[in-house]
């Protein structure tokens, strides 16, 4: 695969991966054309062993984690108002504005990594297996680490729920 089949086929995942890091469409746009910049400059590099994607995200996200550096931006990681890939009662909740905005910040103020696995997995629907290799860990661990933050926000709003009525 030449990179510009690399490019076409891989440049909405990483620009949508940097939407859900940065909240920013304009500066997921430009850190997902640096991404690639650096991915070429780097393709030598690529040994194949492991899902390209996968390897164009952590590229991705090293991008940001400097660019914030450099700007000194506090890294401020929302989940997607339209997420994909979760159990119908928590996606119901996203309709409802207010729950929305609590889910935003409860995920938003989760500890790292069921955060990040939370949003690779629902917003940059990766399989278990490629967030799990990001993470240099099994496809169980990520699994696990998914359904655990998953659970969290679903007992937070049931709590919340719970002290309405």
């Amino acid at each position: 695969m030449d990179f510009e089949q690399i490019y076409q086929a891989y440049f909405r995942d990483v620009f949508l991966y940097l939407c859900s890091l940065s909240a920013n469409e304009n500066l997921a746009e430009e850190i997902s054309q640096e991404t690639f910049v650096k991915a070429l400059k780097a393709i030598d590099t690529f040994d194949g062993s492991k899902d390209i994607r996968a390897w164009l995200f952590t590229i991705a996200r090293n991008t940001y984690y400097t660019y914030c550096k450099r700007q000194k931006i506090f890294v401020d990681r929302e989940l997607p108002e339209s997420a994909i890939g979760i159990q119908i009662d928590l996606i119901e909740r996203f309709v409802d504005e207010e729950s929305t905005f609590l889910i935003h910040k409860f995920v938003h103020d989760m500890d790292e990594p069921y955060k990040e696995i939370f949003t690779l997995r629902v917003f940059g629907e990766l399989p278990f297996e490629k967030i799990g290799s990001l993470f240099g860990k099994s496809s169980g661990w990520a699994r696990v680490t998914f359904y655990r933050a998953k659970k969290q926000i679903l007992e937070y709003m049931e709590a919340i729920e719970y002290e309405k009525n």
